[in-house]
């Protein structure tokens, strides 16, 4: 079987994605976990399905792949991560509450909230959102197709503007791996951007 055409057609579409998104609205986003970083709050984050091992790999690359390097550690937790406590609300509560009832009094107006939904509309997501603004946290909706409910009530967007759930998925581990790259340089080398940048070796 010869793919290539098929191949070219499917990075043909992310590139076009890639080129079409709101810098502003991203540097927004990344100005947000930077100063809940300076503060000490904490940044928990929530996906479901694909989007949350997207969640998780987040919260390795800062708790892990930069924090090594700082005295001064990012907070990420992940509320997908703990299985056990995911099926136990689940199955005593309702899988909408999953993300929601793990913030319960624990977020405050100090931390952040980065949701996650190639939809934009899955309600566990939206719970977790809503719960959190109503504790005067800050929320960052990540988000595909057309951006959903999570892209008009969250606080700061990273979207990727595509109807497409596998795309979307990819554009969104752009985002970790490049706020990665850039807080470590800020952090770690002391620079932003710029010409022989360190390798994070991540």
């Amino acid at each position: 079987m010869d793919f290539k055409k098929a191949i070219k057609e499917y990075y043909d579409r992310e590139k076009k994605v890639i080129d079409s998104l709101n810098y502003e609205e991203i540097n927004d986003a990344m100005n947000q976990i930077y100063e809940t970083y300076q503060k000490g709050g904490n940044i928990y984050i929530c996906g479901n399905g694909g989007s949350a091992s997207t969640a998780s790999h987040f919260q390795n690359d800062f708790n892990k792949g930069i924090s090594e390097y700082v005295e001064n550690k990012f907070h990420f937790i992940c509320l997908n991560d703990n299985v056990a406590t995911l099926m136990a609300i689940a199955n005593d509560i309702g899988y909408e509450e999953v993300f929601r009832f793990q913030l319960r009094n624990k977020i405050t107006k100090n931390d952040l909230l980065i949701g996650i939904s190639g939809s934009g509309n899955s309600k566990n997501v939206l719970y977790a959102t809503e719960y959190a603004k109503e504790q005067g946290a800050k929320v960052i909706g990540i988000t595909g197709y057309t951006g959903g409910k999570l892209k008009e009530i969250a606080d700061y967007r990273m979207h990727a503007d595509i109807m497409d759930m596998q795309v979307t998925e990819d554009v969104h581990m752009t985002f970790d791996h490049m706020m990665m790259k850039i807080f470590y340089n800020l952090l770690v080398v002391g620079k932003v951007s710029g010409e022989n940048l360190e390798d994070t070796h991540c």
